[in-house]
């Protein structure tokens, strides 16, 4: 049954390169803005809390994208 869990991903709401706009809901600690899409994190670098941005995204890891302005 492990063996079963270890291959199971659930699948992404964004890919990497993709293009969005989304809204910064607040800060990370290391100062990066975080938004979500479709519930699933996005760090963008250097985002704002407020600020409405358009991303690409540059990688995508399990629980969480990292995305940078365009």
């Amino acid at each position: 049954m492990e063996e079963e869990k270890k291959g199971f991903e659930i699948p992404k709401p964004i890919k990497e390169g993709e293009i969005l706009e989304v809204t910064i809901d607040n800060v990370s600690r290391k100062g990066d803005g975080v938004a979500k899409v479709n519930g699933f994190v996005v760090f963008v670098k250097d985002g704002k809390t407020g600020e409405k941005v358009k991303v690409k995204v540059i990688t995508v890891g399990r629980t969480y994208a990292i995305a940078e302005k365009v």
